[in-house]
């Protein structure tokens, strides 16, 4: 058995918040982000781990690739008709699509850091393994997505008014939100959230999928089409995010469920945070000794 040191710091509230986002912004730069120590059944489980990408995940990417290319001819199309002034005039779109949008992001964050502080503190393993799990997902999605907007750098639809759907400016998306249209980040977040939640609860509960799946995943639908409705992307861009975002989810569950041990998730999931009886919070953290 590994030695194992606490380690004992007194923090204020806001240096916990902070803590938790400086380590969620380094687990997206290091592969071994995507693992979590997982008790002796996980263990056993992993033993005998599928591949890591099998074959529904390669009829997934078919599906998502021949959909992303269905999409590029009727972009033009599609954003007229949701530009056209009755459809914007109607007020519950309007209201609707700008809610779910927030629900996405910054929600998920929100919801997933809220999930991951409330499972350490009380410590309820399944809700902490879900929240961080759920962040890693967004995260690595978010980062795959920002990387492809600056490379492809398509203008969004607003700056055209839904006309020109082919204008791309290549590595112009860095530093400028306007050509950063390609795929949609929104979308890519909000699928990433969907699948990883979908993926967690299917492993306590397996028929969850069945109920879980759909909401989950209608919900990450509505969120693509309000950034067309908002002239936000095309309908390609929310194509291609939904299909980032669903293996970001997928994967990052797999990987963390199958490579136990990994410090960095061991670091998160194995953190305690308790009040400290003077307005602070103590975190305790097991690390391997060397």
């Amino acid at each position: 058995m590994d030695r194992r040191a606490w380690r004992w710091a007194g923090c204020t509230g806001g240096s916990v918040r902070r803590g938790f986002v400086t380590l969620s912004l380094v687990a997206t730069t290091q592969q071994s982000a995507l693992a979590q120590v997982t008790n002796p059944r996980d263990t056993t489980h992993a033993q005998h781990q599928a591949p890591f990408f099998t074959r529904k995940d390669a009829w997934l990417a078919v599906g998502f690739v021949a959909a992303t290319a269905a999409m590029f001819p009727v972009d033009k199309h599609a954003a007229e008709r949701l530009q056209d002034p009755s459809t914007q005039a109607n007020r519950f779109l309007k209201d609707a699509s700008t809610g779910i949008e927030y629900i996405a992001s910054p929600g998920s964050y929100i919801i997933g850091g809220t999930l991951y502080i409330v499972g350490r503190i009380g410590k309820f393993d399944r809700m902490a393994d879900l929240g961080w799990h759920g962040t890693e997902a967004v995260l690595f999605a978010e980062g795959v997505t920002y990387v492809l907007k600056g490379a492809v750098g398509r203008s969004r639809p607003f700056l055209s008014n839904g006309t020109q759907p082919g204008d791309y400016h290549v590595l112009h998306g860095f530093g400028h939100g306007d050509w950063s249209s390609f795929p949609s980040g929104h979308t890519s977040t909000a699928f990433a959230a969907a699948a990883a939640v979908t993926n967690e609860t299917t492993r306590w509960w397996p028929r969850s999928e069945w109920v879980v799946g759909p909401l989950m995943y209608a919900g990450a639908t509505a969120v693509g089409l309000s950034r067309m409705y908002h002239n936000k992307h095309w309908a390609s861009d929310v194509a291609l995010g939904a299909a980032i975002g669903t293996f970001s989810g997928r994967k990052v569950v797999q990987y963390a469920h199958g490579h136990p041990g990994n410090r960095i998730d061991r670091f998160m999931l194995r953190t305690s945070i308790v009040p400290d009886g003077h307005g602070g919070a103590l975190v305790g953290v097991t690390l391997p000794m060397p």
